[in-house]
């Protein structure tokens, strides 16, 4: 699951680390540098396997620097659902999908002032929807410079469109020696690949010809060559050479470079495909089925039978690893692989009968639907975390097997049962609200057989919607949803419809109805042991609202009851920070701010986004009725930081929303208004780790200030820096306002810390604030 970032981090990024290595090319680095300085859109266009990605990350790597607010990339290549364009790169941003507001204008709202290069990959299959929101985000976004690759130019206005061309190869119409020949980047890249496979292998006086001419004969396009090098397993250069040059005469009646270079490619591509035995080729085709990356178990269930048998699926993975046609890539649990998207279409052209096609997406389907189910069984387990990972690592998965269900005649009702199952680990948990009633909504237009299913579904959005502010559709969805629920008299749909009922009059405020409808779900007597802790957690915060301790009290003591045997966290963590808000409003304070810390420790083990920001919220609530107003301010500031960041705010939770603006009221007037502005700043500035141990009182320095006899030991340069440090500056913001060198002012810091003894920004921010106010008082 991918935690909300909020500003602070130095140059943040999510390029990954190169896996092999990176081979010429500096010529057109230098190209594309110059381009991303002058235009604020690039996009680098060629052929598939032309290096594209490669090189669009390279770059962006080496300007870094330039990019305060980060270098993001966002992989477009498996996502095949053209309405979550901007969700995606909202994810790939690290923000939420909480926001009632449309997509678009919630990321334009965050990238607004915020100077960042975006990275988008594999743009030609949604140029539409890629260039209207490009378009859109250049106009609103006057820091923002994008750098997109695509076997086509988006076509919107201000576009700089850069052909990167195929990697230079030798001209042997003129005789070259093989130290000549060695230094063209498609022989270099032949040769690391080569090395790679056969370890033994050089370039010699006998093979440097063949291999000239294997680069020359695949136009030096960097995929082609990667993938011949790895046939020097069964075959020698020249045998290579030999059948790459029977292709060769066949293709040399295509019209221009383009057509000629794509032919090409399909041809290396053949042939690897025909290295290949019977059984990995059947599998490679099979494999087509998935999107993104699938582990073994997934490979087992989806494609063995039919000629291939499950004892031998890891031998042929392997065989398919070996010849450089799968990706390996390992997380802590275990290997996992994907097909370049270049190979995972040849793939799919290879699965021509529709009905073989249809029970492959069907078998898909289906074991995406159990994987789900078993994280549904081990929800209550310390396997949370565990589900949470590994649920996010597969969501391009988990949309392809909901876009199957609502584009195959019959299977409307599996997404109904999907969706619902996803709720609480998938849409609810990581905070996917707007996809999550996105699929909800076609599903139910889909389905509308009067059954448990549907009423599950009609009132789990509900609730979503509810979360987003929606109140209205909230109110809509639910009365459809009640009367079917009373209707079929089902105990668990009666469970759903009184949570459903209490969440919305919550939200909303009305917490006597709340605390009524409630105690009717909790009555109702459902199966689910999931829901009667969802319940009492929301019984809890309603009691908790209305002041009622003891109920609160024996809320608490059954959630943690159910919970603490289990090994569960996020209930639980739920229920401490319910509890610390009772406990805040019985005047027990120190109890209070251990619930809370309790609560926020079980979060952030979850990355739990949303809930991180419940506890900064009642902290900073808890630090104003403890006369710390600049503390109370400052997570203030970090939690609306962290509200922005998933595009949403506490506003639509409105007896929480209400202590918000008590506490904002009088901790402005407690500070004054530049004191509560610099302070609530600096919360803003912090990353979420930072956010969390200054929550936590864990950060050095952030709760105390230096003895108020110790006299400030800083230049008046020094003291100029930490003054805008105490503003919420970056090193580059420095640099500017103070006309000197960004190194200099990284300089000037580290010399601030070193001489308060210090280790973060956030201790001088606190020692500038406190000398600050020590002046005042002087």
């Amino acid at each position: 699951m991918i935690m909300a970032r909020c500003p602070g981090s130095a140059s943040p990024t999510n390029l990954p680390a190169d896996v092999t290595s990176f081979v010429g090319r500096r010529h057109e680095l230098a190209q594309v540098k110059q381009l991303l300085a002058a235009s604020r859109l690039v996009t680098l266009t060629g052929v598939g396997g032309v290096g594209k990605t490669r090189l669009a990350a390279r770059a962006a790597a080496g300007v870094r620097r330039a990019f305060p607010d980060g270098v993001w990339l966002v992989e477009l290549a498996d996502l095949r659902d053209t309405a979550l364009v901007v969700q995606t790169v909202a994810s790939a941003l690290g923000l939420g999908d909480q926001s009632y507001q449309p997509p678009l204008s919630a990321l334009t709202e965050y990238l607004a002032d915020r100077r960042l290069l975006l990275v988008l990959d594999s743009c030609e299959h949604l140029l539409v929807e890629c260039g209207q929101m490009v378009y859109a985000l250049l106009t609103d976004c006057p820091k923002l410079r994008v750098l997109a690759t695509s076997r086509e130019r988006l076509g919107i206005s201000g576009e700089s469109v850069w052909p990167v061309p195929v990697l230079s190869v030798p001209d042997l119409t003129q005789p070259q020696r093989k130290q000549a020949v060695s230094r063209y980047e498609a022989v270099t890249l032949f040769v690391d690949r080569a090395v790679a496979t056969v370890p033994e292998f050089r370039l010699t006086e006998d093979n440097y010809v063949a291999v000239a001419d294997i680069c020359r004969l695949l136009d030096g396009i960097p995929l082609a060559i990667e993938l011949a090098a790895v046939w020097l397993r069964v075959l020698s250069p020249q045998q290579i050479l030999d059948r790459l040059t029977d292709r060769y005469t066949l293709l040399a009646h295509a019209t221009g470079n383009t057509g000629l270079r794509h032919r090409t490619l399909r041809s290396c591509i053949e042939r690897s495909f025909e290295l290949c035995s019977p059984d990995e080729q059947l599998l490679w085709t099979r494999l087509s089925v998935f999107s993104g990356s699938f582990n073994l178990d997934a490979v087992e269930a989806v494609c063995a039978g039919g000629g291939l048998r499950k004892d031998d699926m890891l031998e042929l993975v392997t065989g398919l690893v070996d010849k450089s046609v799968l990706v390996t890539d390992k997380n802590e649990w275990g290997p996992r692989y994907r097909l370049l998207s270049t190979l995972m279409v040849f793939g799919q052209t290879k699965l021509r009968d529709p009905g073989e096609r249809t029970r492959l997406r069907q078998r898909h389907r289906d074991w995406f639907e159990e994987l789900l189910l078993q994280a549904e069984r081990e929800w209550m387990s310390p396997l949370q975390e565990y589900w949470l990972a590994r649920l996010d690592v597969v969501h391009p998965n988990i949309r392809s097997a909901l876009r199957f269900c609502l584009t195959e005649p019959g299977e409307a009702e599996s997404a109904l049962r999907m969706a619902v199952c996803l709720w609480r680990f998938y849409w609810s948990s990581p905070g996917r609200f707007s996809e999550g009633r996105r699929w909800l909504n076609q599903a139910l237009a889909q389905a509308t057989e009067p059954n448990v299913h549907r009423a599950r579904a009609l009132l789990v959005d509900s609730q979503l919607a509810v979360v987003q502010g929606d109140f209205d559709t909230g109110r809509s969805l639910l009365a459809e949803g009640k009367a079917l629920a009373e209707q079929l008299g089902d105990a668990d749909c009666l469970g759903r419809l009184g949570y459903a009922t209490g969440h919305l009059a919550l939200w909303a405020g009305d917490v006597p109805a709340a605390i009524v409808a409630y105690e009717q779900a909790l009555a109702a007597g459902s199966p689910d042991l999931k829901l009667r802790v969802d319940t009492l957690h929301a019984l809890l915060v309603a009691v908790a609202v209305a002041g009622d301790a003891q109920r609160a009290l024996t809320c608490h003591q059954e959630v943690m009851a159910i919970t603490e045997p289990t090994g569960e966290r996020l209930h639980r963590s739920h229920a401490q920070w319910a509890f610390g808000l009772s406990a805040w409003q019985q005047g027990d304070l120190r109890r209070a701010t251990e619930l809370q810390h309790q609560s926020l420790r079980l979060k952030r083990g979850l990355n739990d986004a949303r809930g991180t920001a419940f506890c900064l919220e009642a902290l900073a609530c808890i630090a104003t009725a403890a006369h710390r107003e600049r503390r109370a301010a400052t997570l203030l500031g970090a939690a609306d930081a962290l509200w922005q960041s998933m595009g949403t705010s506490v506003a639509p939770l409105k007896p929480i929303f209400d202590y918000h603006q008590d506490c904002e009221r009088r901790t402005r007037s407690g500070l004054g208004e530049k004191t509560y502005e610099a302070a609530f700043r600096e919360g803003g500035r912090l990353t979420v780790d930072e956010m969390a141990a200054y929550a936590l009182e864990t950060l050095p320095g952030a709760a105390a200030a230096p003895p108020a006899a110790v006299t400030p030991p800083l230049t008046r340069r020094e003291q100029q820096v930490a003054t805008l440090i105490a503003r919420g500056a970056s090193n580059d913001d420095i640099a500017g306002a103070l006309v000197i060198s960004q190194r200099t002012a990284e300089g000037h810091v580290e010399h601030i810390l070193a001489k308060l003894g210090f280790n973060s920004r956030i201790q001088i921010i606190s020692w500038y604030l406190e000398h600050q106010a020590r002046s005042l008082q002087g």
